[in-house]
């Protein structure tokens, strides 16, 4: 480790970075510091790919042109077949309530910290302002502040956690978390149909769906090339949408072919079937300078629901990969863990 610019500090003192940043530090503290291994590669953040796959949602609901219509299905397919990640364009979803939304989000991190902490995120929860997945206390943390609420069925939100403050918070967020559920209802439809599925398979297969939103919030960092502003993971979800400011600077990379892609989603899907779509591992990096805005929601099965892959996509030339296993108990292996790349997929390979 370089210890050049590392500063020791007491565990679990500073942990907020906003609070960390106001303080114009030169240094960084060790507990942000990477190991050599994990840091991000000096890639030119600002420059994207023309490859990343791009969905047009209408030509799959409107149904106008089955010419249209099948060739969106077969970039649907390669999209998940061999990327795990693609945007959306012509979704539906309103452009004032996506600039609304950002708003309150922005405004509530620019809170002062007591008032944010009235909602902490308590050790081994994943819901609250603060840090997720940080199980120890040598553990690097991120350099990024969290909020994360659970949205749908409502018995997983805790209410005590939704803020006061801003005063349009809570009604902007059921209003933007119900037209992402439709979106992504929308999604899961077509993705099924271009595995030859019924389009209805995954909805009466999921049950009551678990959505939850996760708010991240990264500001400057005088060393971006020590710290990591989201470790490498593949999400727990079946589909995960990501949503950030638009004056951002790129900030999500995806790893595809051995190789950290830098992009600037509107989206992204991850699904699992039995191998065939896999979930793309990714990460977030900070910029020097700017400070960065993502809104992510996380769409999934019930937590009731026992899941195999789908009997139509396995043979004897093709045999199951992932055994059966409970929904519920692979949503508490992954929150009791720290994010890790793709580890978490093990709780259910065979």
């Amino acid at each position: 480790m370089d210890t050049a610019n590392v500063i020791p500090i007491n565990v679990g003192h500073i942990q907020d970075v906003q609070e960390l940043n106001k303080t114009k530090p030169t240094t960084i503290p060790e507990r942000f510091v990477r190991d050599v291994t994990e840091r991000p590669s000096t890639l030119d953040t600002t420059t994207t790919t023309d490859d990343i796959p791009i969905i047009d949602l209408s030509k799959l609901m409107n149904g106008n042109d089955p010419d249209d219509f099948h060739t969106e299905i077969l970039n649907l397919t390669t999209a998940c077949q061999e990327w795990g990640f693609f945007q959306v364009v012509n979704h539906g979803i309103d452009l004032s309530l996506l600039k609304s939304i950002e708003k309150v989000v922005k405004d509530f991190f620019m809170l002062p910290i007591e008032e944010k902490q009235k909602y902490p995120m308590k050790p081994g929860v994943v819901q609250g302002y603060g840090q997720a997945f940080v199980f120890s206390e040598d553990q690097k943390l991120d350099w990024c502040n969290m909020f994360a609420l659970g949205v749908e069925p409502h018995f997983i939100r805790n209410p005590k956690l939704w803020p006061s403050k801003p005063a349009d918070f809570n009604e902007t967020l059921e209003s933007y978390s119900r037209e992402v559920r439709k979106l992504c209802q929308n999604l899961l439809k077509y993705i099924a149909v271009s595995v030859g599925l019924k389009g209805d398979v995954f909805e009466e297969m999921f049950g009551v769906a678990v959505q939850a939103v996760r708010m991240n919030y990264y500001p400057p960092c005088s060393r971006p090339d020590l710290v990591m502003g989201l470790s490498p993971h593949s999400d727990g979800s079946a589909i995960t949408v990501l949503q950030q400011d638009k004056g951002s600077p790129v900030g999500l990379q995806i790893f595809k072919d051995n190789t950290w892609v830098p992009v600037q989603p509107i989206t992204n899907a991850l699904v699992l079937t039995n191998g065939r779509y896999r979930s793309v591992e990714h990460r977030a990096v900070v910029h020097r300078e700017s400070d960065r805005l993502s809104i992510v929601t996380f769409y999934a099965p019930s937590y009731d629901i026992e899941l195999e892959p789908i009997h139509d996509l396995v043979d004897e030339n093709n045999p199951p990969k992932f055994r059966k296993y409970n929904n519920g108990e692979y949503s508490i292996n992954y929150l009791s863990n720290k994010l890790q790349g793709k580890k978490n997929l093990d709780f259910a390979r065979i």
